[in-house]
């Protein structure tokens, strides 16, 4: 005779009875393979015939990665995730998506990395949706001309070589010669143009990135910008990714309307990690040792950046690729390709850095091929002539330090040069307004002052902003919308520009010219 069954059998036997009654099975299929080789940040696996090129593939540990060679016999995974938890002979399998990343106004103040995981530890990124990082660049038919400037509120770059919202503009220059600042500078000066800022660190040092951050959220930009990470401790495949998730977070905002400024930081490093996967992957190497499509990887990337149509949104995507040079050899393989991809370059010289001559913007090695069809009318009415006569007086006084002995016409032409050379350097986060910088090129072009001592030149230059920011900062819309510096307004400038002058030097200034 059976014992009979307790209260607890009784209520174990009723909770299995509920699960299966509420259970439909469910039946699919999961493509699964065998790890079969690893090392270097590089798994090389089998048994995945239907695997797609940079598919997300997950392994036993959680730890992600993305297909990048495919063969007959062999499947190459490029690991995002360093010290895996796996080994050989452990399962991978496949996601069926593509390498994504979160996109979104949730975005706006974070630090992710290229996967879309924060690292800013301040929580789960609210994302509006996930988009692929590889995407097609915008049709020819699908573009606007660029028409509108993108002020970077540093004087010789807005009045020199401008920049216009779609363009491709490269920073490059030998290391330690202030690159990283001219784009921090940019993103700062987008405060109050509704500009989206992200900022895009590939394999940089981890307290350089920090301290990019710590700038941004001093001069109250980051709330307006994103800055999407890969340090020197990440596998070659994140830094890799890095620079296409944050084109693609971009373009989410462009194609929403918003003008959108992007800084790839820096493209060289990028290179090598790319160079440092075609290696390991055996992939045969070219000059330099890098593969064969080097070039495509960038101009895939910086085709991206466009001015698109109203109907499709409207917005734009600026982007500022920056590229490091070594010995001033802009002719080197990565810095040539990059020039040829983008629509112009601003080279930091280190001579001029070590001189003291900050921004170090070489004038004559520097160029913008669409930026002076956005550059506001007013630029063109002070600085028409200023970017021919600044390089003539490079040249002259490279001639005039051999000693020879210079008429009065020439050593007038360099005393001006010298103080347009010292109107032009500019300190970090000292952004000057679209006003401050007409009115000081207008005093440059009107030789005013020619007769200061040069060693008061840059205290003159801080009286004559100052007062152009107080009596003459309503212009700012004047001259943003198009406006040229009418007759009038130009008449009233230059007498409070001389009015002041009289006063300085009535003070005595505070300086003397070396000269005399």
């Amino acid at each position: 005779m059976e014992k009979p069954m307790t209260q607890e059998m009784n209520n174990t036997m009723s909770i299995i009875d509920g699960a299966l009654t509420g259970h439909t099975p469910r039946l699919g299929k999961e493509e699964t393979g065998t790890v079969t080789a690893m090392g270097g940040g590089i798994v090389h696996a089998d048994g995945l015939p239907g695997a797609s090129y940079l598919e997300v593939m997950e392994f036993p540990d959680g730890s992600l990665g993305m297909v990048f060679n495919l063969e007959p016999e062999d499947t190459a995974i490029v690991l995002f995730d360093n010290n895996p938890g796996f080994r050989i002979g452990d399962r991978v399998k496949r996601t069926g998506r593509l390498l994504d990343v979160p996109v979104g106004g949730g975005l706006l103040g974070r630090v992710i990395d290229p996967l879309g995981r924060p690292r800013d530890g301040k929580g789960v990124i609210r994302a509006s949706e996930r988009i692929p990082v590889e995407r097609t660049a915008p049709p020819i038919m699908e573009r606007l001309p660029v028409t509108v400037p993108l002020q970077t509120g540093i004087a010789v770059i807005d009045a020199l070589i401008p920049i216009g919202r779609g363009q491709r503009q490269l920073i490059l220059g030998d290391r330690q010669t202030g690159k990283t600042a001219i784009a921090l500078d940019t993103i700062i000066n987008q405060k109050d143009t509704g500009v989206v800022s992200v900022y895009c660190a590939i394999r940089q040092r981890s307290a350089a990135v920090s301290g990019v951050i710590k700038d941004l959220e001093n001069h109250d930009v980051m709330d307006r910008s994103i800055v999407v990470v890969s340090t020197g401790d990440d596998t070659p495949g994140l830094s890799f990714a890095a620079p296409y998730a944050a084109a693609s977070i971009a373009e989410y905002f462009m194609h929403r309307g918003r003008d959108v400024l992007v800084v790839y930081d820096d493209l060289t490093k990028h290179s090598r990690a790319y160079r440092e996967i075609s290696l390991l992957l055996r992939r045969p190497p070219a000059r330099e040792a890098y593969p064969g499509d080097i070039f495509y990887i960038h101009s895939r990337l910086l085709e991206r950046s466009t001015h698109l149509k109203k109907e499709l949104g409207g917005g734009s995507m600026t982007a500022l690729p920056i590229c490091e040079t070594q010995a001033e050899n802009i002719s080197a393989y990565i810095p040539t390709n990059l020039i040829s991809i983008t629509d112009g370059q601003i080279y930091h010289s280190p001579s001029l850095f070590q001189e003291g001559v900050l921004p170090a913007v070489d004038i004559g090695k520097s160029v913008s091929r669409v930026g002076g069809k956005t550059q506001l009318r007013a630029y063109r009415h002070v600085a028409g002539d200023l970017r021919l006569a600044y390089s003539q007086f490079m040249e002259l006084e490279s001639f005039s330090r051999f000693g020879t002995r210079l008429d009065e016409k020439t050593m007038k032409t360099l005393e001006h040069g010298k103080r347009v050379r010292e109107i032009l350097k500019q300190d970090r986060y000292s952004p000057l307004s679209v006003t401050q910088q007409i009115i000081i090129l207008l005093a440059v072009k009107e030789n005013m002052l020619d007769d200061i001592p040069l060693t008061d030149i840059r205290e003159v230059k801080t009286e004559i902003t100052g007062m152009a920011r107080d009596e003459f900062g309503s212009l700012d819309e004047v001259f943003n919308r198009g406006s040229d510096l009418m007759e009038d307004m130009e008449k009233k400038i230059i007498d409070a520009i001389r009015y002041l002058l009289e006063n300085f030097q009535t003070k005595g200034g505070h300086g003397t010219d070396p000269g005399d």
